[in-house]
C-alpha cells in the first residue's frame, strides 16, 4: 500500500532502502531519544528494515517528487505495541531525518496515516508516546493532535537497558472526527 500526501509518499520499506536508512539512523539525535542505539553499520540497517520495520502498516517517508527517504512511521497494531490493547487500537511510531526536522513533513504524514487508521482500518483509539525529554516528539504530537492520557515513571527502553519516564497520549475516533470538522470550518 502506498499513501500520498501534499509533500509526501509513504510505502513499504525495501531492503534497498538500507543506506538511506542508516545515513539517518546512525546519528545518534535520531534513535536514542526515541529509545533505540544509532545503527552501527549498513547491515544492521537492512536487518532492522527486514525485522522491525517489516509490519503490515510501516512506511518509509519519501519526498513525493523525489522518492527521497526522510524517515518512518508506523500504526503498531495490536499485538506489536505496548500501549494497543485490543485490535481497535494501535500505536503511532515515527521519526524522520535531522535535515526535515522543524518542516512539519511528520504531521503530514500521521495525519494521512490517521486517516488510514480510523477509515480504513476501523480502529476507535490511536496511542503515541515519548520519553520525558523528547521535546521534538512531543511537540509533533501536539500538532497532530493527540491529546495527554498519562505518564509512567520507570518504563524499560529495552534496547538501550535503562529506565526512563514516558508520557502517553492517544488520539479516539471522536476526537479525530472533531479535528476534522474544525479543520472544514476554518477554510
Amino acid at each position: 500500500m502506498t499513501i500520498q500526501t501534499e509533500r509526501l509518499l509513504l510505502r513499504p520499506w525495501k531492503s534497498s532502502d538500507a543506506a538511506a536508512l542508516f545515513a539517518f539512523a546512525s546519528d545518534p539525535d535520531i534513535g536514542p531519544p526515541a529509545g533505540w542505539p544509532a545503527h552501527k553499520s549498513v547491515e544492521e540497517s537492512r536487518a532492522v528494515i527486514e525485522t522491525v520495520l517489516s509490519g503490515k502498516e510501516a512506511y518509509a517517508v519519501c519526498q513525493r517528487e523525489t522518492g527521497e527517504l526522510l524517515g518512518a512511521i508506523e500504526l503498531k497494531l495490536c499485538g506489536h505495541s505496548d500501549l494497543a490493547q485490543t485490535d481497535s487500537e494501535c500505536e503511532l511510531g515515527f521519526w524522520i531525518g535531522k535535515p526535515f526536522w522543524g518542516q512539519g513533513l511528520i504531521p503530514e504524514a500521521a495525519k494521512a496515516l490517521l486517516r488510514r487508521a480510523f477509515t480504513e482500518l476501523s480502529m476507535e483509539k490511536v496511542w503515541c508516546a515519548y520519553y520525558d525529554g523528547n521535546e521534538k516528539s512531543k511537540r509533533a504530537q501536539e500538532k497532530i493532535g493527540f491529546r495527554f492520557h498519562h505518564t509512567s515513571e520507570n518504563v524499560p527502553v529495552p534496547l538501550l537497558g535503562e529506565t526512563r519516564k514516558g508520557h502517553v497520549n492517544c488520539m479516539t475516533k471522536e476526537d479525530w472526527m472533531e479535528q476534522r470538522s474544525g479543520e472544514h470550518d476554518r477554510t
